[in-house]
């Protein structure tokens, strides 16, 4: 059973299409939050998720802010014009399919907890670091908590000392069993890693394994459609540094 797990596509339908075409056939998607904001295809997006049917479908803050349920006065100016360029632009049936979404998702039978941001604050907190990743241990009971909103890919693992980030290795196995587990798949949409393919991982359920992969796509495309959107051109120019 290969679950496909996705975050913070951030309206990039070329980022997202290329990470589909790679990961090749699976079982069950999972997507934790934020398919709009910052990018320039938000209805796009919406509707392809749609179309794939995710199992798990988390709400993100961006997608929260472009529906009017957060303060924008929290959002640096490029992420609040693009917030309310994304409001603007959000068809019904968008709109419909973002607002049902929750940040959190307790899977019992898998073992998993899937949120956005942390699971001590699913909608906001970053974890980025082993600090901040130790203390959200308990508020989750499940063995793995996936998480996104960092856009950076990242496995922390519950050690007796603490939690302890594991090197970043792709298109390797990760062994789960037998340990519990933070662990963000990156971004598809905008990743801020340094590293401007789009991320994105693959669980194994059975094996309980997990596989980071990395994906090139059309970026000049991307800007180019950001810029005629009349959206802020650094998030167009962010994308060739993957930060």
């Amino acid at each position: 059973m290969i679950v496909l797990i996705l975050s913070d596509i951030h309206a990039n339908r070329e980022a997202f299409e290329a990470v589909l075409a790679h990961a090749g056939a699976f079982d069950r998607l999972w997507f934790l939050g934020d398919a709009v904001g910052y990018g320039p295809d938000p209805n796009a997006c919406v509707e392809r998720l749609l179309e794939l049917a995710p199992e798990v479908w988390l709400a993100g803050n961006h997608d929260h802010a472009a529906l009017g349920k957060l303060d924008l006065s929290t959002f640096n100016p490029e992420a609040r014009r693009a917030a309310e360029w994304t409001g603007d632009q959000l068809s019904a049936a968008a709109r419909a399919a973002l607002d049902v979404a929750t940040p959190r998702v307790d899977l019992a039978e898998e073992d998993v907890t899937l949120v956005h941001g942390s699971p001590s604050h699913p909608i906001w907190e970053y974890i980025l670091d082993a600090g901040t990743a130790q203390a959200n241990f308990d508020a989750f009971e499940t063995a793995v908590c996936l998480f996104g909103h960092t856009h950076v890919p990242v496995a922390y693992e519950a050690l007796p000392d603490g939690a302890f980030r594991w090197p970043y290795v792709l298109d390797e196995a990760l062994p789960l069993a037998d340990s519990r587990w933070l662990i963000n798949p990156g971004g598809v949409g905008q990743p801020r890693d340094g590293d401007p393919r789009a991320s994105y991982a693959r669980l194994d359920l059975e094996r309980r394994q997990l596989t980071f992969h990395r994906v090139a796509y059309a970026i000049p495309t991307v800007q180019r459609k950001i810029l005629a959107a009349g959206l802020p051109p650094r998030l167009a120019a962010r994308l060739d540094y993957g930060w």
